[in-house]
């Protein structure tokens, strides 16, 4: 496929996009409204290819005691706000070939609903031009988006198909196997929804911020593929996706006042412990021999999707102008 036709998966939706009609349902964020499903609540039943299984995987070096990541001294990639808990720039990052992960061009998120006042001023201030959210349209309806403002191209891709209420998981629930069967889950049912994401992220040339709910499951798995993608390692993948333990504490202080009067039953909910990204991607290995594998099998992408998101989202290699850069004539 060529680069013009990589980048043509970002025009196959309009900048205010949704999901096909009648996808319901929901993972950290809440519960789909209406009865969506036959299975007990917090729990559907398991129809991908792909089966998950626990394993005795070594602790992330970043990951403390009880599965909540340690501070890494020096490397603090969250973005404080006074209302999101987990806004993080994922540049940084080396790759396979020596290049590094460009700081303030990509971020990932909890809700950008909950922006306002000096939150929305500093959300501004970061030059962000593309915000993908990866929530059902009904929680938008109810939780609100991230606020109009012309700088600013929105597209809601929502990628989960299939409702489940974390909060009331029983406690006996391992959230190792249980996540990442969900993400691969999310992996097959959200081909569409995902390609077109990496269409977008591949075609702005400006800085872009994706999200959820949480900013840990949806937004998890995309990191992860796009990281991938990239040439990150999957031991730095895994590691990024646990940090959102350092934000665990506040998510339970957020879902604890929408929720009034509801008791949350499953340990597990709003932590990230390393081991459910560990077992997503060697799911997705074994399938498909690779992250890239599955990327190229089920969304499409190719070694121009591939290019274009590096060009955009990687710093020069040595001599190289960086993307946008013009060198002197």
């Amino acid at each position: 496929m060529s680069a013009a036709n990589a980048l043509s998966f970002a025009e196959k939706k309009p900048a205010s996009t949704t999901s096909a009609p009648g996808t319901t349902g929901a993972g950290a964020g809440g519960v789909a409204p209406g009865p969506v499903a036959s299975s007990p609540p917090g729990r559907v039943e398991v129809a991908s290819p792909v089966r998950v299984h626990a394993t005795h995987s070594r602790r992330a070096p970043d990951e403390g005691r009880g599965g909540f990541p340690r501070r890494v001294p020096g490397m603090n990639r969250h973005v404080s706000f006074e209302r999101l808990h987990n806004f993080r720039d994922l540049g940084g990052y080396p790759t396979a070939d020596g290049r590094t992960v460009r700081w303030g061009r990509l971020f990932r998120a909890d809700s950008l609903g909950k922006l306002e006042g000096g939150d929305w001023e500093r959300f501004l201030g970061l030059g962000i031009e593309t915000v993908i959210d990866l929530r059902y349209p009904w929680e938008i309806e109810s939780k609100g988006r991230v606020p109009g403002h012309p700088s600013l191209a929105y597209h809601n891709l929502s990628v989960e198909h299939r409702p489940y209420d974390q909060a009331a998981l029983g406690p006996d629930v391992e959230p190792g196997p249980y996540l990442a069967e969900r993400y691969v889950e999310v992996a097959h049912d959200g081909v569409a929804e995902l390609r077109l994401a990496l269409g977008v992220l591949a075609s702005q040339d400006g800085p872009a911020v994706f999200h959820c709910a949480s900013g840990k499951d949806r937004t998890g798995l995309l990191a992860a593929l796009v990281l991938a993608l990239l040439g990150v390692s999957e031991q730095d993948i895994v590691d990024d996706f646990a940090l959102t333990g350092l934000a665990t504490g506040r998510l339970l202080d957020d879902w604890r006042a929408g929720h009034p009067g509801r008791t949350r039953v499953w340990p597990g909910y709003g932590r990230a412990p390393a081991e459910v990204m560990s077992l997503f991607l060697a799911a997705l290995a074994a399938e498909h021999g690779s992250v890239h594998g599955y990327a190229a099998d089920l969304l499409g992408a190719d070694a121009a999707l591939v290019e274009a998101l590096r060009v955009r989202l990687l710093e020069p290699a040595a001599g190289a102008p960086a993307h946008g850069d013009h060198p002197e004539r």
